[in-house]
């Protein structure tokens, strides 16, 4: 069991480095944008915001994204000459009060037309990003794109400092902003509670038996949900947070249980003699999860109430990780047996429905794969050449942007 709980903790080393962007996709036909800091005292945090925008618009992935700094007069309808060969300019105000709260307005020019007119306001300066994140979204929503409201919603990952202690932090995908929750103990696989991110469950492995908390977010009110014996982990919850999908090993064998969150009841869904771990919620009453029942990881499914089991990974070894949208899975594979360097673990997608396999990542160790909940984008870690990222692909541009983890080694996250 000890070996078990050191493989699902194994994950990333992590460097501080630039933002990167991994694109298989030509985007020459794409419409060209700028983003014009218009601030009338320019500062350090109008910079980071200014950067913060450009980083957002690019992940769009609906324009051609000019990434020179320029200034201009927000008040004005006209733009930086730099900017005139662009077809759109985005302008940015933003006012920095004393009581550390921000007034951010924007206009979206268009051949000197304003387009969009917006303003926006928080309370805490240090939460600016989730401001650009929600400029980037109207604008997506502006231009009539399918949305992308993950891009507003926050992260919860849980971040190892030392041995035998972590941190639980909330963020935003892309890690400007950081906001350590827990601190102290052994803290593991947190998973967001419900749909409005107010509550988050975790595993506490330094209480006597590995338990599972829940924990109000605005309150920080902790409360104990269930324990056991070898093994608790949350790895999904339902659209509606009723129920949880629990591994649990209370005689040495993991297997997956349904729990009720109204009735606190639990309902065991496998019995194999080996490893069945990391259950997750599909369609139709269907569960997907890892198991070992050929020899090696790899990926079935199973209906709630039936015994039957069903195969549904044909292509990779060692498929250890899987997450679940509807009849997409998307899955971690080995691709590479070496016992002299490093193996390469990339992404695929599936469908249950068609014999449709698609790899998503190309080099390194890609792992712990996350589907956002409107299945638009998927949340993953990269290691590569001794620098680890968190991921985003967006499944339809066919992109990847990578950003870094700066500190600690993270171990598992939920979005």
């Amino acid at each position: 069991m000890k070996l078990l709980f050191t493989f699902l903790l194994s994950i990333t080393f992590l460097f501080a480095a630039d933002a990167t962007l991994e694109i298989n996709k030509k985007i020459d036909a794409y419409s060209s944008f700028g983003v014009e800091d218009s601030s009338t005292q320019r500062s350090d945090l109008s910079k980071k915001f200014y950067r913060s925008l450009v980083a957002d618009i690019n992940v769009l992935s609906l324009f051609n994204v000019d990434k020179h700094y320029f200034t201009s007069d927000f008040d004005s309808n006209s733009i930086n000459v730099e900017n005139k060969k662009l077809n759109y300019v985005l302008k940015f105000d933003l006012i920095s009060n004393d009581n550390q709260s921000l007034l951010i307005k924007i206009k979206l020019m268009e051949l000197g037309e304003v387009r969009l007119d917006k303003s926006y306001k928080i309370s805490k300066s240090k939460m600016y990003v989730f401001v650009a994140h929600a400029i980037a979204s109207d604008i997506n929503d502006h231009f009539g794109a399918p949305s992308v409201d993950w891009m507003k919603g926050k992260i919860i990952l849980s971040r190892l400092t030392k041995p035998g202690n972590s941190q639980i932090l909330v963020t935003d995908y892309s890690l400007t902003y950081q906001h350590v929750i827990i601190n102290g103990g052994l803290n593991v696989f947190p998973k967001w509670a419900n749909k409005e991110q107010s509550a988050f469950y975790f595993t506490a492995l330094d209480t006597l038996r590995p338990t599972l908390f829940k924990v109000d977010v605005r309150s920080g009110n902790k409360t104990k949900v269930v324990d056991s014996d070898g093994m608790m982990i949350c790895s999904d919850v339902n659209s509606d947070g009723s129920k949880l999908l629990l591994t649990m090993a209370p005689d040495d064998q993991p297997d997956i249980y349904l729990y009720d969150v109204n009735s606190q009841t639990k309902e065991r869904l496998t019995s194999y003699s080996g490893i069945d771990v990391s259950g997750q919620f599909m369609e139709d009453e269907t569960i997907a999860f890892v198991s070992n029942r050929l020899g090696y990881p790899n990926i079935f499914s199973k209906k709630i109430g039936s015994s039957a089991v069903e195969q549904l990974v044909y292509y990779g070894k060692s498929n250890a990780s899987c997450s679940a949208h509807n009849e997409y899975i998307v899955y971690k594979a080995r691709e590479s047996s070496n016992a002299f360097s490093r193996n390469t673990f990339n992404l695929h997608l599936i469908s249950t429905k068609t014999d449709f396999i698609r790899r998503l990542t190309a080099t390194g160790l890609n792992e712990f794969p996350r589907f956002s909940h409107d299945g638009d984008a998927i949340l993953f870690i990269k290691n590569y050449k001794q620098q680890s990222s968190i991921g985003i692909i967006r499944l339809k541009h066919n992109k990847n942007f990578l950003f870094p983890l700066r500190v600690g080694k993270i171990q598992s996250m939920d979005w």
